[in-house]
C-alpha cells in the first residue's frame, strides 16, 4: 500500500482501547489490519472497525453516548463531541454549526453528518 499519511477512528461503538470520535495517525495499513499510533504506542486494530481518511478532519466528531461510558457526566445526555485538534470531549447542546474547545481554544465546525468527512 502507498506510504501516504492517513488517519483513523472507530467506526462502531466498540470498546477497543481507543477514545470514540478521536482521530489517530495510521502507521501502517495492511489488507485486514491497521497499525495506529495511540499516545506514542502502536495498536493493531481490525481495519473493518475503523473509518480511515487521507487527511485528519478538522471538525468536531459527534459521538453517541456508549452504554459503558466512563467519566462522562450524565448531564451531557445521549451524545457528546470530540475535538479534532486535541481529542478533548465536550457536551453538545443545541444543533449549532460550530463551537470552541475549552482545552485547546480551537474553533471548529461540528460534523453532524458523515458528509463533513467526505468533503
Amino acid at each position: 500500500m502507498p506510504d501516504v499519511p492517513q488517519w483513523a477512528r472507530l467506526r462502531t461503538s466498540v470498546n477497543y482501547h481507543l477514545r470514540r470520535g478521536a482521530w489517530y495517525p495510521v502507521v501502517r495499513l495492511t489488507q485486514g489490519e491497521a497499525l495506529i499510533d495511540v499516545n506514542q504506542r502502536s495498536l493493531t486494530v481490525p481495519a473493518e472497525l475503523l473509518h480511515i481518511v487521507p487527511i485528519r478532519p478538522q471538525v468536531w466528531s459527534v459521538v453517541p453516548r456508549p452504554l459503558d461510558a466512563v467519566d462522562l457526566p450524565l448531564s451531557w445526555g445521549d451524545r457528546y463531541a470530540v475535538c479534532p485538534n486535541c481529542s478533548a470531549r465536550a457536551p453538545l447542546g443545541e444543533r449549532v454549526p460550530s463551537m470552541s474547545c475549552t482545552r485547546c481554544g480551537g474553533e471548529f465546525e461540528i460534523a453532524w453528518s458523515l458528509d463533513h468527512y467526505l468533503g
